[in-house]
């Protein structure tokens, strides 16, 4: 039988040794709910019980002790290649995967080309959507969140760039339709706003449109940061976006400054069991000092 996942017969493996889940844990250097994880899936995977859980921990079934045998007969040669394996990590190279939001792309994209050039053996892969992507499951080194913390607990969690979110619109859109007469929040009753297809969607002024805009003055909807952007552009009416986005851009206008609700907290999500290796704590280093040069930076 091929192995398909060794870390969850290491897992078991220690399990099997220890007795325990948290002895296990400890051992591994992994959050407890990890390690159950492992074990469900490897039981899933080969159809049988490997412990027979009780008060005091696990003990091993004959499958689980036959795992035992096998994992102590090649204790040495593992860890030989365990050894192979941290030495190759010790270099920045290989593939390094990060991900977030599309908004945050005009950011994050030069610092990682900027970060290529400096490290010519790593190739970058930079993924955006609006899934999470699953950090346990190995779909990504680094992953770029907002809203409210993260709570997966075997993830690294850590405050990132906080973006100014204010209210803007393209001259196109007043040649069509006009100066607004009111101010403030009166104008959520005149303007016509450009939002999330998304209704429920997490982002602060998506919340703020649906309780201050009528329903009918949201005229246009888009699933993409990006295309609300492009829209905004177009004219087809009044959108939030970053402040650093819109500064300096021709023919934008703000309508309503950026006001601390609106405004979007972002979070620097890594798994536990990558944080400390040293091709992810090059790059957080890297990141968050470019990070400071960025607009707006505190």
């Amino acid at each position: 039988m091929s192995v398909e996942n060794w870390d969850e017969f290491r897992t078991a493996f220690q399990v099997a040794k220890m007795g325990t889940v948290s002895g296990a844990a400890q051992a591994l250097g992994v959050h407890h709910a990890t390690v159950i994880r492992h074990i469900d899936a490897l039981e899933s995977r080969l159809g049988v019980k490997l412990f027979q859980r009780h008060a005091r921990g696990y003990t091993p079934t004959e499958a689980g002790l036959d795992v035992l045998k096998v994992a102590q007969t090649t204790d040495d040669q593992l860890s030989q290649l365990v050894s192979r394996i941290k030495g190759r990590g010790e270099e920045v190279a290989g593939e390094l995967v990060v991900t977030s939001l599309p908004g945050m792309g005009p950011l994050l994209a030069p610092v990682l080309a900027e970060f290529q050039r400096e490290h010519p053996a790593l190739s970058v892969r930079y993924l955006t959507g609006e899934r999470v992507f699953r950090l346990e499951y190995g779909e990504a080194h680094v992953a770029i969140r907002a809203g409210r913390p993260p709570q997966e607990p075997d993830n690294v969690v850590q405050p990132f760039y906080s973006q100014d979110i204010g209210l803007y619109a393209h001259q196109r859109y007043f040649d069509t339709y006009g100066e607004p007469q009111g101010e403030g929040d009166a104008l959520a009753k005149e303007l016509r706003f450009i939002s999330m297809d998304d209704s429920h969607s997490r982002a602060p002024f998506v919340i703020w449109i649906n309780e201050n805009v009528p329903a009918s003055n949201v005229v246009f909807r888009t699933s993409d940061m990006g295309a609300m952007n492009d829209a905004i552009n177009a004219g087809a009416g009044v959108g939030f976006m970053p402040t650093w986005m819109a500064h300096g851009r021709e023919n934008i206008r703000e309508i309503l400054p950026a006001r601390p609700e609106w405004g979007s907290q972002n979070w620097i999500v890594t798994h536990v069991d990558l944080h400390r290796t040293p091709k992810v704590q090059a790059f957080l280093t890297f990141l968050k000092a470019r990070a400071k040069e960025w607009p707006g930076a505190q």
